[in-house]
């Protein structure tokens, strides 16, 4: 039995695991936040006579209060080269931003892609970053460190930027990451170019439905109503872009995170709707599949108006939402971001 999209709502995975607030090992080429004991333990064997050695304490660094110890160089799309002179540490999270943009503006909590660099103040050398595997990284802003969510909140789809955050805004709360070479205190440096940013909602120009499928109108707040004629419905899945977006193109095995609205042909009755509440963020190839075909190859930025026939459907009904067998389906989806499978 296929699920209503409410009942496949998934975690956006992230390629590397330096970026979660909770780290993951599914990139064996990223360190893990867990790592097993190092093989020189500071702990001697049973039989050694040596008297361990006090661990030192760290010479504290001097916060700044501004990013102009910090030289980035090169542009947008492109490895940057990111000099500091080390140790070097930051007061709290800051900003600046190096190419500027007119783009979606980033909102917390959204989902976001990115290409990043990263490098510890303390040391001056590079962790981390995202440029040389030719593939940018998506995530949500709610699941990161608070100093990447916090530098990028505000800025624009399509600008470069550069974050500086204290170590408590980045690995101290899991003890540093010492794989990557990153300790307790250490302040980390992010270049991030911002490749492409969740839509609050549809964006681009109205296209004229075709006569006969039912009609859509904007309520007060925006969200989207259906008015379902009094004919018989199709009997082939119906795909009529609405608003067309000039984002980037659906891929059958995307994530895509989407609001929607969707009633039964028979009555006009409401089913579910994502638009009082969160979008939803679901593998398109795990919704109905009205819905794959319907969305495959569309952009991020429409509005969408499905017509799902039984068999694309639920065509032996569905308990909740309730859908008796046979029934056709009415479906208008704003599509708000997309990204390949991770």
């Amino acid at each position: 039995m296929r699920f209503s999209p409410a009942k496949v709502l998934t975690v956006l995975g992230l390629s590397t695991s330096l970026l979660l607030a909770a780290c993951g090992e599914e990139d064996p080429a990223t360190p893990s936040p867990a790592p097993s004991a190092p093989a020189s333990s500071a702990t001697p064997s049973a039989t050694s006579s040596a008297t361990p050695s006090p661990t030192p304490t760290p010479k504290p660094i001097k916060a700044s209060d501004n990013l102009d110890a910090v030289t980035v160089t090169g542009e947008y799309g492109q490895p940057p080269k990111v000099t500091v002179k080390s140790p070097w540490a930051i007061d709290k999270t800051r900003t600046k931003v190096l190419t500027s943009s007119k783009g979606a503006v980033v909102k917390e909590g959204q989902t976001v892609e990115v290409n990043y660099f990263g490098v510890d103040g303390r040391t001056g050398e590079t962790f981390d970053e995202s440029f040389s595997r030719g593939t940018p990284v998506a995530f949500s802003l709610a699941q990161v460190v608070p100093g990447f969510s916090k530098g990028l909140v505000g800025q624009r789809q399509g600008s470069r930027v550069v974050i500086a955050m204290p170590g408590k805004d980045g690995y101290d709360a899991s003890g540093g990451n010492p794989q990557a070479g990153i300790e307790v205190g250490d302040t980390l440096i992010f270049v991030v170019d911002l490749v492409n940013v969740q839509l609050d909602g549809p964006q681009g120009p109205a296209v004229k439905p075709k006569a006969g499928l039912p009609t859509v109108t904007a309520a007060k707040d925006g969200s989207p109503q259906i008015t379902v004629p009094k004919t018989d419905p199709p009997t082939a899945l119906q795909v009529q872009p609405l608003i067309q977006g000039k984002g980037k193109k659906v891929g059958e095995n995307d994530q895509v995170t989407f609001d929607y609205r969707w009633v039964r042909w028979s009555d006009g009755k409401l089913l579910e709707e994502s638009y009082s509440g969160e979008p939803a963020t679901a593998a398109l190839s795990g919704l109905l599949p009205g819905m794959v075909k319907g969305l495959t190859g569309q952009t991020v930025g429409s509005r969408v108006l499905l017509v799902i026939p039984p068999a694309e459907g639920y065509p032996d009904g569905n308990p909740t939402p309730s859908v008796a067998p046979q029934e056709t389906l009415v479906m208008v989806v704003d599509i708000l971001f997309t990204q390949a499978a991770q």
